[in-house]
């Protein structure tokens, strides 16, 4: 289960508690009654079971961060028939007007879940003097209980619900932002792609016209014209070529960067220990593709909490580790096709990569000779 799984199923957790505290209270004052009365048992019981299934209904609505006005409506009238057949007490049965309450409240106004709240704690005034004595400390005790309930169970649902919307919005956010990096780095190898064979394309366009001409005079120089023609095509296809490369190729600065930006925006915590001088061209362009997959597999294959990057290199061999407090679920041969991929990358320029469990962590380290 994901991380907005386990955020969504916590949120309907807390969110269900007043039903089932609605169930207890119901039950309890239920047996707790001298002689009850069965047949009004057998109401409350129905009007509980039609109110729990209408009460889940809305808890899934809501979490789609919309309100269902027609649910809500229904399931209030169920609150209320609960309450009136379980004899009016306000800690037994009249309690599902609270749990409708803490659901009626949630993706409304302030000003609606005021009035709401009003309403409702109205109605549970109104029930006091039916089923308490008239001394002043149970009533005082009562009425205090009222108001913690009517203030308190309601906002905290509000408050779960604003938080996991919350969640909701900024995983939207980074989202937003991947896709937009994506449109902009995509813009900016086109408008690369246009400046740099645009023009020599252009260039060759006038002077294959010109050879045209040229030929057609039967002028010797048509003959210079597509020599130049051909050495523009030559270093258009250079040009071109270096452009593909340097957009394919990783930049291990700029790989770091954004790994440790997407570990911590998932609860990982990354630090980055690296040397004051860049790494070896022959070296870097395969460490961003490592970096890359070793936080790809920190993501998807362990609970890691702390991540510890680790680039070294002297004239002989440059290496890099990275350490995770995550046991990964799987061996490392079993990690998928990236592993082994890196172990190719690794090989061909007389590297190696080892990754396996140790000491408690989980350990992948890639080594390249300089030498």
């Amino acid at each position: 289960m994901g991380e907005f799984g386990k955020a969504r199923r916590a949120t309907w957790h807390m969110l269900g508690l007043a039903l089932w505290m609605t169930w207890g209270c119901a039950i309890a004052a239920f047996f707790a009654t001298p002689e009850p009365i069965w047949w009004r048992g057998v109401l409350v019981l129905i009007g509980l079971i039609a109110f729990s299934r209408s009460y889940l209904g809305i808890l899934k609505v809501l979490l789609d961060r919309a309100y269902p006005a027609r649910q809500v409506a229904v399931a209030g009238g169920l609150a209320v028939f609960i309450a009136v057949a379980g004899g009016f007490e306000p800690f037994g049965c009249g309690f599902a007007l609270v749990a409708w309450l803490s659901v009626a409240v949630v993706n409304v106004s302030k000003r609606t879940s005021a009035i709401m709240s009003a309403v409702v704690g109205a109605a549970w005034g109104a029930m006091l003097p039916f089923v308490i004595t008239f001394d002043l400390a149970p009533v005082a005790v009562q009425l205090v209980i009222v108001i913690v309930l009517l203030l308190s169970v309601p906002s905290s649902n509000r408050l779960w619900v604003w938080i996991y919307t919350l969640a909701i919005q900024a995983e939207e956010g980074k989202e937003a932002r991947a896709r937009l990096a994506v449109a902009e780095e995509r813009l900016r190898f086109a408008r690369d792609l246009h400046d740099l064979v645009g023009h020599q394309l252009s260039a060759i366009a006038v002077k294959t016209e010109l050879a045209v001409r040229l030929t057609r005079a039967g002028r010797a120089e048509a003959a210079d014209e597509l020599t130049e023609v051909h050495g523009l095509t030559r270093k258009a296809l250079r040009e071109l070529r270096e452009a593909v490369r340097g957009y394919r190729e990783l930049d291990l600065n700029a790989e770091l960067t954004s790994v440790r930006s997407v570990l911590e925006a998932a609860g990982v915590r990354c630090e980055l220990h690296l040397p004051y001088r860049d790494v070896p061209d022959v070296a870097a362009p395969v460490f961003a593709y490592v970096v890359r997959e070793a936080a790809t597999n920190v993501l998807k294959h362990s609970r890691a909490t702390q991540c510890d990057i680790t680039v070294r290199f002297t004239g002989e061999e440059a290496v890099l580790e990275v350490r995770n407090d995550g046991i990964v679920r799987r061996a490392a041969e079993d990690l998928g096709s990236g592993l082994s991929g890196l172990t190719e990358r690794l090989e061909a320029i007389g590297g190696k990569l080892t990754a396996r469990p140790a000491g408690g962590e989980f350990l992948l380290v890639a080594s390249v000779p300089l030498g």
